[in-house]
C-alpha cells in the first residue's frame, strides 16, 4: 500500500507507481487517441492509477486548438504525399506531424500528486527531454514563447521536441513528441507549431548517425521516472492495444529504472 504525506487539501502519495505502456509497433493516431480519452476517463474516476504510454504513430498530422488555416494551406495535396492521416484534437499548441521514428509520450496523471499546476508540469517535461537529449551528447533549451525543446544545428535554432497539454478534472492528456530518426520532409509541407519558418531536426540528423527509438524510449522512461519521482511497472501493450485495459493494469511485472 502507498504510504501518504498531506499537503493543504490534498493527500499526495509519497511512493508513486505507474504503468508504463510501449507498443513494440507504430500504431494509428485515431486508435491511440481513443485509448488516451478511456485512460483518462478512468483515472478520473479512480478506476487505475497513473500510466505512460511511450509509443510511435503510423504518419499522421494532429491539429491542435491554434491551428490557423494558413498553418495548413495545401491540405489534401499533403496528404496524398505523405499518406498522412489527419486528426483534430483538443490539445495545446497548432499542427505538428508523428511519424515512425519520432517517439510520443502521452502520460495520463492526476496531476496534483506531482506538480503545484500546468506550468510547473511542462517544465518538468521539457526537463525529461533535455535530460534524455543529454545523454547523447545533445544540448536541448527552451526558447522563450516558443514551446517546445530546441538544438542548435546549422548556426540556427531547431525543434527536436514538441509539448502540448490538456488537463481535465485534474488528469493530464496529451504530452510530448521527441524526434529520433524520422522522415522530416512532411514538417516542411505545414507551418509545424504554427511558429512561421520553424527549423525541425532529428536526434539522427544532429549525430549524423542512424539513432533507435527502443534505446530512446527507455532512456526517456528513466528520465520520466526521475524527474517526476515514479516507479513503473511494464504491462501487456497487446492486451491494451485491443481495447481490453479495464481491470487488468494490475497485471504488471516491475521496470528497474
Amino acid at each position: 500500500d502507498a504510504r501518504w504525506q498531506r499537503s493543504g487539501p490534498f493527500r499526495i502519495p509519497t511512493e508513486r507507481t505507474g504503468t508504463l505502456i510501449r507498443p513494440p509497433q507504430p500504431i494509428p493516431y485515431a486508435k491511440a487517441w481513443t485509448l488516451q480519452k478511456q485512460l483518462q476517463q478512468d483515472r478520473i474516476a479512480e478506476r487505475q492509477g497513473d500510466v505512460l504510454l511511450l509509443l510511435e504513430h503510423l504518419p499522421a498530422y494532429t491539429l491542435g486548438r491554434t491551428t490557423q488555416p494558413a498553418h495548413w494551406n495545401c491540405g489534401e495535396e499533403v496528404l496524398r504525399r505523405t499518406g498522412a492521416s489527419l486528426q483534430f484534437v483538443d490539445r495545446g499548441g497548432s499542427i505538428t506531424y508523428h511519424g515512425p521514428g519520432q517517439i510520443v509520450g502521452y502520460p495520463i496523471l492526476k496531476l496534483s500528486h506531482y506538480c503545484s499546476g500546468p506550468k510547473q508540469y511542462v517544465r518538468k517535461l521539457e526537463e525529461v527531454l533535455i535530460h534524455t537529449l543529454l545523454r547523447w551528447g545533445i544540448e536541448g533549451y527552451r526558447i522563450e514563447k516558443r514551446p517546445g525543446i530546441w538544438v542548435r544545428w546549422n548556426h540556427a535554432d531547431a525543434k527536436i521536441a514538441a509539448i502540448g497539454v490538456r488537463i481535465d478534472h485534474g488528469v493530464t492528456i496529451h504530452g510530448f513528441s521527441l524526434n529520433v530518426d524520422l522522415d522530416l520532409l512532411p514538417f516542411s509541407l505545414i507551418t509545424p507549431c504554427g511558429l512561421a519558418q520553424c527549423r525541425i531536426t532529428s536526434m539522427a540528423e544532429i549525430r549524423q548517425s542512424p539513432t533507435a527509438t527502443t534505446e530512446i524510449a527507455q532512456q526517456l522512461a528513466e528520465e520520466f521516472s526521475r524527474i517526476f519521482d515514479i516507479q513503473w511497472t511494464t504491462f501487456s501493450p497487446d492486451i491494451i492495444m485491443q481495447g481490453n485495459h479495464e481491470d487488468r493494469l494490475t497485471s504488471t511485472s516491475p521496470l528497474h529504472t
